[in-house]
């Protein structure tokens, strides 16, 4: 049932992704006549209806980052003055920034069918400080239960420093404090961030060794905790993270004037989550990492914090149109040089300079390739160009198994031209390099495989464009005429592709349409058609994912067949 509301959630964002755009867009034309001309009231409260339109529709589709990001945005516009002077050019332009983002967003969600409202974080701490605002911190979008972290001094190997008298706890407290200083100061400066971590996870570690048993004793144990994690992991101090680590200083300021009664104050739960945060978030395997997340009813994030950084560079990377037109181009070049290869291979008017041919169209690939950060795809062209123009230069030709492995890697920059414009420029679509082919997948199986799943997408939008125009037109049945022998198709597809389980759910998908919508002399039931939408939708997503990459995921079938199940089809 999590599935099924999941698939049920994407598909309600497939509904109205396209007036999401338009609206942003609406949004920024608004913004863009009123930056022209100050005076138009009407051009900025049409970006503010705008912008409450937008605030609405990601409630209704539960997406947490963009529904936060429009509140903020309608608060400061609301604070940009109608003939705004030159002074208030802070305020539009983080407005602007924060449309442009919202659209981004859109597309990164778009690819990844994933909600993390924490890559809007950024932006939504620029406009809220372009009000005046204090920034929200990392652990923002984070829930989890501090009283539940436990007492890991004995995990960090912390013997207790005892102090005969409150004297002696200053001169311990001064020390550390002035140690935490100095690793703060580097770390705030950039400078030696491993040796100022190390620093201050010592200072950490001698506080609580100072307020062992107490609560300060607990918190220190999870800043010292923190700090080995980022070091572990070498997570970078971010400016949100500078801060906390700043606020963490007034503790040690406390711990100094106010002697060992410091140790048994309560500690700000708010920093306890942001430590805690960081442990979460690290990617961490640590035994003490792992058992403080257990502890606290959690897991470690699915998306551990370097997964994250790489979404953001692709949130503020090139847009879905770029890519799309790269993707476009790259295909193009590879069909060019997929025929130069397929003359080689079948030996028809032989020339050596072809050769040659095709050692300059793969390096110009690895060119490209290497501009786009793709590295270890540029050095699959790269090698695969070097071998043929060795080849051209001793006058041979290549094997046919030297051939094959060409191809291979010509194939696996192809698959890698149809990732980028679905999943963006990431270490996924890199890693494509390094894929093996089995042996009996030739390319004319692979070109079919292409030509199936492209006509099964085709095939799938006509049939849901069908049942919507069922829907619309208050069920009539001459929408849904062609809809199961257009199934039935998609059908054969699969069973020429020996995918036994997708035929299998296509099929099904086609008698309930049969039975329950053509056949049925009553108008169907609300759950039929939600059931019917959330497995036209999880077929949709596992044949992209087919055309892609040929990794057929089984989940979505499951999803599909289990929205049948639940509606008795």
């Amino acid at each position: 049932m999590v599935q099924s509301s999941l698939a049920t959630k994407s598909h309600a964002f497939d509904l109205v992704r396209d007036e999401i755009e338009a609206t942003i867009r609406q949004a920024e034309k608004s913004l863009e006549r009123f930056q022209e001309n100050r005076d138009s009231g009407e051009d900025l409260q049409n970006s503010v209806d705008c912008l409450n339109q937008l605030r609405g529709i990601f409630t209704l589709v539960e997406l947490r980052g963009g529904t936060l990001l429009c509140q903020e945005a309608v608060a400061l516009a609301n604070d940009v003055p109608v003939g705004a002077t030159n002074d208030k050019n802070g305020l539009l332009t983080a407005l602007s920034n924060a449309l442009f983002t919202m659209l981004r967003y859109m597309e990164f969600y778009q690819r990844q069918q994933k909600d993390h409202p924490e890559l809007l974080l950024p932006i939504i701490n620029e406009v809220r400080m372009a009000r005046g605002d204090r920034p929200l911190p990392d652990s923002n979008f984070f829930q989890a239960n501090t009283r539940l972290i436990p007492d890991i001094s004995g995990q960090l190997q912390l013997r207790p420093l005892p102090v005969a008298s409150p004297a002696e706890f200053l001169v311990h407290s001064k020390r550390f404090r002035l140690m935490y200083q100095v690793g703060l100061l580097g770390l705030l400066r950039d400078r030696q961030p491993q040796v100022s971590r190390r620093l201050m996870s010592r200072a950490a570690e001698g506080f609580a060794r100072l307020g062992q048993e107490t609560p300060a004793g607990r918190f220190w144990c999870m800043a010292a905790q923190a700090l080995h994690t980022m070091q572990e992991q070498d997570l970078v101090a971010e400016k949100s993270r500078k801060r906390l680590f700043m606020s963490l200083e007034t503790h040690a300021r406390t711990m100094v004037q106010q002697g060992p009664e410091a140790c048994k104050m309560d500690i700000s739960e708010a920093q306890l989550l942001e430590l805690l945060y960081i442990l979460y978030r690290s990617g961490s395997r640590s035994q003490t990492v792992l058992d403080v997340l257990n502890d606290c009813g959690l897991a470690p994030a699915e998306c551990p914090e370097g997964t994250l950084l790489a979404y953001r560079q692709q949130l503020y990377g090139p847009g879905a149109d770029v890519l799309k037109a790269l993707s476009k181009a790259l295909l193009e070049e590879l069909e060019q040089l997929k025929d130069k290869l397929d003359i080689v291979e079948r030996g028809i008017d032989p020339d050596i300079e072809e050769l040659g041919l095709i050692s300059e169209c793969l390096s110009r690939l690895a060119n490209t390739l290497l501009i786009l950060d793709l590295r270890q795809l540029s050095d699959t062209a790269r090698q695969a160009a070097n071998k043929m123009s060795d080849w051209q230069n001793q006058g041979i030709y290549p094997a046919e198994n030297d051939l094959y492995a060409i191809a291979d890697a010509v194939l696996n920059i192809e698959d890698a031209a149809q990732h980028l414009a679905t999943h963006g420029i990431s270490a996924a679509t890199d890693a494509l390099a390094q894929r093996v082919r089995h042996d009996e997948q030739s390319l004319y199986l692979r070109e079919a495989l292409i030509v199936v799943t492209d006509e099964a997408r085709a095939a799938l939008t006509l049939a849901k464009r069908a049942i919507t125009a069922f829907l619309e037109s208050d069920f009539d049945k001459l929408h849904l005429a062609n809809v199961p022998s257009t199934l039935l198709s998609i059908w054969g597809g699969m069973v020429l592709l020996e995918d036994e389980g997708a035929a299998r759910v296509m099929r099904q998908v086609s008698e309930a349409i049969n039975n329950k919508l053509l056949d049925s002399r009553s108008n169907p039931e609300q759950h039929v058609l939600e059931a019917l939408a959330d497995a036209l939708t999880s077929l949709e997503y596992y044949i992209e994912g087919l055309g892609l990459q040929n990794d057929r995921n089984p989940e979505l079938l499951k999803l599909a067949e289990s929205s049948l199940k639940d509606a008795g089809l």
